[in-house]
């Protein structure tokens, strides 16, 4: 009974042991710090910073893998997105400008 006694103290009686769970609170914190490193690497990879400046007025246009074409256009705070359709309107308006098409595929629009 005696031997028994002085086992339980010295494997209990010494100091306290680690929480099983604290290294995983480092890996959610290292892990955080990683995903925001990482956003930050891809905007100033693709020259994106203008989206982050409150001030900015930006304009992308998007194509995505069906062939459907969005106008982003960001303001200051405001984000408008408008899509692009194919299909021919009618109605009445102003005539605005012209639009010209150059050899290399872009359009210029030159106001009146």
């Amino acid at each position: 009974m005696r031997l028994l006694s002085q086992r339980r103290r010295s494997s209990f009686g010494g100091e306290p042991l680690e929480d099983p769970i604290a290294g995983v609170a480092n890996l959610f914190d290292a892990s955080i710090v990683f995903i925001v490193s990482m956003m930050i690497a891809l905007f100033m990879a693709y020259n994106m910073m203008d989206l982050l400046d409150p001030t900015s007025e930006v304009t992308m246009m998007k194509k995505n893998a069906n062939g459907d074409m969005e106008i982003i256009t960001k303001k200051g705070k405001e984000i408008k997105v408008s899509k692009v359709t194919d299909q021919k309107l009618s109605g009445k308006g102003q005539r605005l400008g012209t639009a010209y098409k150059l050899p290399d595929g872009r359009v210029v629009y030159v106001p009146e």
